[in-house]
């Protein structure tokens, strides 16, 4: 799979097909989106070769001369790739338990590495599904330590990518900013409508008629990241809170697992404060 990005100008398209005819590769899908807000162009491309083995290293260097043409922020990966994932929650395991499940049946393509928590409710569900779990509490007098080790942790499993499944702390600008492009939230999509606790009691008293949850990458700005997905559904004046929280729960698990799946897929492009899905 190669993925890549840059300032959009005429021949881009033809450069890169060009460039794969001539080391023998089939393209078995492409898509690309030139944004006339920015400029910029993005494209993913997904190939086989018709060598066996393939020439990875006069590939590489082929593009590696084609990425300094076009001033390319471009990747190569193998389509078997299975990217390292950490995911971090708190107390409430809707998605966790979501995305163990997708993970042990094959349908999230992903070598999950560990699952850190401040709390210990979901160790036994994380450990029956011979995931590594690590608990870090936090304090008033630890946030900086805990941080750290949770750092430490990305480091050593090599995580290319954090998911927060309705993990309850924020993380400092710090550790956004070395997470940056790779690190998913989930939220409810009342924000910033219904902040604070309760927001399905809050909704309920307003009478909502739609309800929804928002994937995003992590950013120092608050729930506000780059979009990945949103998906909503219709509530009745009948539902009380409980059922609304109930939902809600289900449309947090599958967006934020069609946002994971997405990331790993290779098919999300930062593009300022939006992404570009291919």
């Amino acid at each position: 799979m190669l993925t890549l990005s840059c300032r959009d100008r005429p021949g881009i398209v033809g450069a890169v097909g060009s460039l794969l005819a001539d080391a023998d590769c089939n393209i078995l899908e492409s898509s690309q989106f030139g944004d006339a807000e920015s400029g910029r162009f993005f494209m993913r491309v997904m190939f086989e070769s018709a060598e066996s083995p393939p020439d990875d290293d006069g590939l590489n260097a082929a593009f590696a001369s084609l990425a300094g043409e076009f001033a390319m922020a471009l990747r190569i990966v193998p389509a078997q790739h299975r990217p390292r994932v950490v995911v971090l929650v708190s107390r409430h395991d809707h998605c966790l338990n979501d995305l163990l499940y997708r993970y042990r049946t094959g349908t999230l393509p992903m070598t999950l590495c560990a699952v850190a928590s401040n709390h210990r409710d979901a160790e036994a569900l994380v450990r029956s599904h011979g995931v590594a779990f690590h608990w870090l509490p936090v304090s008033v007098g630890n946030r900086a330590e805990q941080e750290a080790a949770l750092w430490d942790l990305v480091c050593r499993t090599q995580a290319e990518l954090v998911v927060l499944a309705r993990y309850m702390q924020i993380l400092s600008d710090e550790l956004c900013a070395r997470l940056c492009g790779r690190a998913i939230n989930i939220h409810h999509s009342f924000l910033p409508g219904f902040k604070g606790a309760r927001p399905y009691h809050q909704a309920h008293a307003r009478g909502v008629k739609l309800i929804g949850a928002t994937a995003h990458y992590v950013t120092p700005d608050l729930d506000e990241g780059p979009i990945i997905e949103q998906h909503v559904t219709r509530v009745s004046h009948w539902m009380s809170p409980q059922q609304l929280a109930a939902v809600g729960r289900d449309i947090e698990c599958q967006t934020l697992a069609s946002a994971v799946r997405l990331h790993l897929e290779g098919r999300v492009f930062l593009n300022g404060t939006r992404t570009v899905v291919l």
